[in-house]
């Protein structure tokens, strides 16, 4: 996972006069403490998907989880390149960020169960998750895979009084 600070560059075309790039520090915590991201993978005829999850960021990646069998489980199985996004749904206020990635199945019992627990940290009890055979394991007996975005690009769009459009690029 991406340890080091990104570069960032604000893009003028979208920005307000006199601003500046966003700060990297408040994109990750924005990155942290989102509810709700919105993944989009890309089916195998090449149409876009998108759908509402949870996840968390931990150590520089975003982390969600899906059923193998799930819509959005095929189509990281042929193509896992992937955008997250989050944010808010005014025009008038707030930040948005938007995670271009390639998710990467983690198997490992270790960051798994350290996933597990920030999961359960983050959403609560509902959210709990045992660890077996490389994925997690819910109340139900049902089984997700779990998958990490290294940050490739994020671009932040800040609203309101001052528009920025920021990009950070990673090593």
């Amino acid at each position: 996972m991406s340890a080091a600070e990104p570069h960032a560059e604000l893009d003028p075309r979208y920005s307000s006069a006199g601003a500046e790039p966003a700060r990297w520090a408040d994109a990750r915590k924005l990155l942290s403490d989102a509810e709700l991201y919105w993944l989009t993978t890309v089916r195998p005829d090449s149409r876009p998907h998108v759908t509402p999850l949870i996840g968390v960021w931990w150590q520089g990646a975003l982390y969600f989880s899906t059923g193998a069998e799930e819509r959005k489980g095929r189509n990281l199985a042929a193509n896992p390149e992937v955008v997250l996004t989050t944010g808010t749904n005014a025009w008038t206020e707030g930040f948005d960020v938007v995670v271009e990635g390639r998710a990467e199945r983690v198997t490992d019992a270790a960051p798994l169960t350290a996933l597990a627990q920030a999961w359960e940290a983050k959403y609560g009890k509902f959210w709990h998750f045992d660890v077996a055979d490389g994925v997690f394991v819910g109340a139900q007996g049902n089984r997700a895979e779990v998958f990490a975005v290294s940050p490739r690009t994020v671009f932040g769009f800040g609203k309101g009084e001052r528009f920025t459009q920021t990009r950070w690029r990673f090593a």
